[in-house]
């Protein structure tokens, strides 16, 4: 892989990362703690709020994990390693890597 396919391979994680952190921001409001005022929300309104609340988390977890993988792929760019195999040493074809430039695997060993 040359230095121009790495570079819009750092651009795609970059972009990536922007939307998740944009994603992080919108996010945070349904995260806030959920009041109990009966005058205002009925019980089943409540029960509402507290699944989207933990359904915000989860996304938040979803994203954080996403956010990790992404700059472990910006270290194996920096490092040399990007878009080769970590069990086979093969390399990952580009497709794969355009779809999730997160992935360590190439579709053989990721198969098996």
């Amino acid at each position: 892989m040359d230095e121009a396919d790495l570079e819009t391979f750092r651009d795609l994680i970059n972009a990536r990362l922007a939307e998740l952190e944009s994603e992080e921001a919108l996010g945070r409001e349904g995260q806030a703690v959920v009041e109990l005022d009966q005058q205002a929300v009925g019980r089943l309104s409540r029960m509402d709020a507290l699944q989207n609340q933990a359904m915000a988390k989860a996304g938040k977890a979803r994203r954080g994990v996403e956010t990790e993988r992404l700059h472990a792929a910006l270290a194996r760019i920096e490092a040399g390693e990007f878009g080769h195999c970590e069990d086979c040493g093969e390399p990952i074809v580009e497709g794969r890597l355009r779809l999730d430039p997160a992935t360590l695997r190439c579709v053989s060993c990721a198969a098996g």
